[in-house]
């Protein structure tokens, strides 16, 4: 199982090279490779020997005149190769476009970064049934190279994302059996996954690992997850 924290906008970059060297520690003598954590853009530092250090974001040049953004040229400063792209609070709050989304994929995927691919619904959606739903989701894929080698996809339903309200068994097997039928890519689920969730979530055969907000925060916790994840 692999385990993904986004930070979002939480931790410095000191207190993110804090939180691997506690990573490190707890979970020394597990055995355990599939450990990413994305922080800010400002605490964006080297990976480690238990943690892939990813980017929340990128723009689709390396680098230019576009304020605010980052590039190939900043990633490549920390041997950065590991990107999100897709996430629900970058479509609806900062307004990305499927195209403007798409375009970023198709310049990271050239690249040959590894690519989370997130995908959600609002609950208004989720209300009108499985028609909706999944029309919904699968127009997200509009533009995106769904075989492309290095794309994991990570489902999370917006309205289980920084609410405390985890998607039932049903909800996630419903959406993670439908893409697992249609592609051949890693699935991750996110939204309020929590440490007290995290071993119901994994006994679902279509969910290959968890992408983890608030829940990851520390890293204490983080690695508790981590370790009743892995348990069989």
């Amino acid at each position: 199982m692999k385990f993904y924290a986004n930070f979002k906008m939480k931790h410095t970059r000191a207190s993110t090279s804090k939180y691997i060297e506690d990573i490190n520690k707890e979970l020394e003598d597990v055995d355990c490779a599939n450990i990413y954590i994305f922080p800010p853009a400002t605490a964006l530092q080297e990976s480690s020997k238990k943690v892939v250090v990813g980017a929340q974001n990128g723009y689709f040049e390396n680098s230019g005149a576009y304020t605010g953004e980052i590039g190939i040229e900043q990633l490549d400063e920390f041997n950065i190769k590991t990107i999100l792209i897709g996430h629900s609070e970058r479509r609806e709050i900062l307004g990305e476009s499927q195209e403007f989304i798409a375009k970023k994929f198709n310049f990271y995927k050239e690249k040959n970064f590894d690519i989370i691919y997130c995908i959600g619904e609002p609950l208004e959606v989720r209300e009108q049934g499985e028609d909706a739903l999944f029309e919904y989701l699968f127009a997200q894929f509009e533009g995106i190279d769904t075989s492309y080698s290095n794309i994991t996809i990570a489902y999370e339903p917006i309205w289980a994302i920084g609410t405390g309200i985890s998607a039932t068994t049903k909800d996630i097997e419903l959406v993670h059996n439908k893409l697992k039928s249609k592609f051949s890519a890693d699935i991750l689920y996110g939204g309020s996954v929590k440490v007290d969730s995290i071993e119901s979530i994994k006994e679902i055969e279509s969910v290959d690992g968890v992408l983890v907000g608030s829940a990851s925060l520390d890293a204490k916790e983080f690695a508790k997850l981590i370790k009743k994840g892995l348990i069989a």
